[in-house]
């Protein structure tokens, strides 16, 4: 793409609400916490790749947004004036500027530090709340641009999947370069000597190549947090960032506990593959599960919580008294409480062709990452519940065709009236009732989905470029096998579920009954989804997140209780 145009006194239109522009009194209030300094035309404010640094607000003259920048594909995201500010979401997020900011008429900026921009969005509500509005829209914009990295490669490898599976779920703003459509990519594959061989790759900055890196290696590259909690002592670990876990590090930190945070994937947890969540008490016109996972993510870190992605936690031990978490690269980190919040996973599909095609065009979330990849395709839902009927209302404005497979006979048996009656009123959803997936047919690709009356047997074929698997859902308890008390299906026993036999007091001497959302070992609470007996929506899961803390100040301090 030739670098873009634009007039420098045409001030970019703000057609999204990201780029407010500030009052006297705000810049006022960001003046007495930064420092004035003139401009010249070409002075790089900050560049892509950069760590975070400094909130700009532009005071005089005119400033370019532009992504790969002095390079041929050079494209300008916004031109801004005197009063906004720029940044994104970077900057509180501790990771580097995806973009460029250069002085494109001189003049005069206020540049205010990150930690003071922190303080300001933890103590002034009006102030604090216009920023990070602001920031948040900034990101999705970004998102929806395409800016930010580059993920080159072919859209049958298992590994592309994987790296914009993981951006997507960590809300890293991306461009997707298919080798199969995109005339471009083996241009941009020379000039950085990567053979097509060698893709996957992650262009950063325009410059840094990342050759099939895995997970890690790449939330190292782009920012996210590593595992810097290792060793350290805490009053709670909470394993798990879905809205259980989210809602505990924002009660835990501001009530004064050291807690961290830690999650394998991405913050957001199953519900972060929500499109739009409706009836989220709150939100009228909806939320989408990224953006509730985002600014529960900020909320906990101003308190002053940890919160680690990606650290895969997989042992849970006892030293000294203490309990112990194991993570998967060896770090241990000792902490006087737990707090269980793994949640669950979607089922699989027992099928014929679902080994093979599993990893190219089935998927277990539904947002616009993966709808980007059915454009104008027809696709398969399968599932009965909410989750599959926020998936089918999404897709529906994207691909050419979903179909909706449902194995009993009625829409609303399990689905929320609303979404039912919405699902009804669209043109080019079609839902099959009493109806199984028998088979996924294709070589390199779903091509058809088999089908069979779950009554009769008689099959038949639907054609698909992808299916969105939505059913039952199985919980992360696994690597608590022979620790903690479970019902049959894994979920964690709590409270008065736990026989009494199965109560490990650690180093109590009398162990206590578990309190409420306690498991079988005392000063180990679950909550949410991971819970037997826990009702699976996003308001349960944050109550009790926020219930748990309050049972574990009795936990620690018994004498107050």
């Amino acid at each position: 793409m030739g670098k873009a145009a634009l007039t420098p006194a045409a001030e970019t239109p703000d057609r999204y609400g990201a780029y407010p522009r500030l009052s006297a009194e705000q810049i006022e209030t960001l003046a007495r916490h930064g420092n004035r300094r003139p401009t010249a035309a070409g002075d790089l404010l900050f560049h892509e790749g950069d760590p975070a640094s400094d909130l700009h607000v532009i005071l005089a003259g005119t400033v370019a947004v532009t992504e790969a920048y002095a390079s041929p594909a050079e494209r300008v995201i916004g031109l801004h004036g005197p009063g906004r500010f720029l940044g994104e979401l970077n900057l509180l997020a501790g990771q580097p500027a995806f973009l460029t900011a250069v002085v494109r008429e001189p003049g005069e900026v206020l540049s205010v530090s990150v930690d003071a921009v922190r303080a300001l969005v933890a103590h002034d509500p009006a102030l604090g709340d216009l920023i990070l509005r602001a920031f948040l829209i900034r990101r999705s914009v970004l998102i929806e641009y395409g800016a930010g990295m580059r993920i080159i490669g072919s859209r049958y490898s298992p590994d592309a999947r994987r790296i914009r599976d993981f951006a997507a779920r960590n809300r890293l703003p991306y461009r997707w370069i298919d080798l199969e459509q995109d005339q471009i990519a083996e241009t941009l594959l020379r000039q950085m000597n990567v053979s097509p061989q060698q893709t996957p790759v992650v262009i950063l900055n325009g410059r840094r190549v990342l050759r099939n890196p895995s997970n890690a290696e790449l939330a190292q590259a782009v920012g996210l947090s590593s595992l810097s909690i290792a060793g350290a002592d805490f009053d709670l670990i909470v394993v798990g960032a879905g809205p259980a876990g989210l809602a505990a590090g924002v009660y835990a930190a501001s009530e004064g506990l050291s807690v961290a945070v830690v999650e394998a994937i991405s913050a957001g947890g199953q519900a972060s593959t929500s499109s739009r969540i409706e009836n989220y008490l709150g939100f009228p016109a909806g939320i989408s599960g990224a953006d509730l996972a985002e600014r529960a993510v900020l909320q906990a870190r101003k308190f002053g919580a940890h919160v680690e992605v990606p650290a895969s936690v997989v042992t849970l031990g006892a030293r000294d008294g203490n309990h112990l978490i194991g993570v998967q690269d060896g770090a241990e980190i000792s902490c006087r409480t737990v707090l269980i919040a793994t949640g669950a996973r979607y089922r699989r599909l027992d099928v014929p062709g679902m080994p093979r095609l599993e990893k190219v065009s089935v998927f277990y979330a539904a947002t616009l990452a993966e709808a980007q990849l059915c454009q104008r395709d027809p696709v398969v839902v399968v599932g009965g519940g909410n989750s599959a009927g926020q998936a089918t209302v999404f897709l529906s404005g994207h691909a050419a065709q979903v179909h909706l497979l449902v194995r009993h006979d009625a829409l609303d048996r399990d689905m929320s009236r609303y979404l039912a009656d919405r699902i009804g009123e669209l043109p080019n959803v079609t839902v099959h009732t009493n109806v199984e997936v028998r088979e996924l047919a294709g070589e390199d690709a779903l091509e058809e989905v088999v089908l069979a009356d779950v009554h009769t047997g008689r099959e038949s074929r639907l054609p698909a470029r992808a299916m969105f698997v939505l059913i039952g859902a199985d919980p992360c308890t696994p690597w608590l096998a022979g620790q903690l008390a479970m019902d049959r299906r894994g979920f964690l026993l709590t409270g008065s579920a736990v026989g009494s036999g199965a109560v490990d007091g650690i180093a109590q001497e009398t162990p206590r009954r578990p309190f409420l959302l306690e498991t079988s070992r005392l000063g180990v609470f679950a909550a949410g989804d991971v819970r037997s007996g826990s009702i699976k929506r996003v308001a349960s899961a944050v109550g009790e997140g926020a219930m748990a803390v309050a049972l574990i100040h009795q936990h620690l301090n018994p004498a107050r209780s």
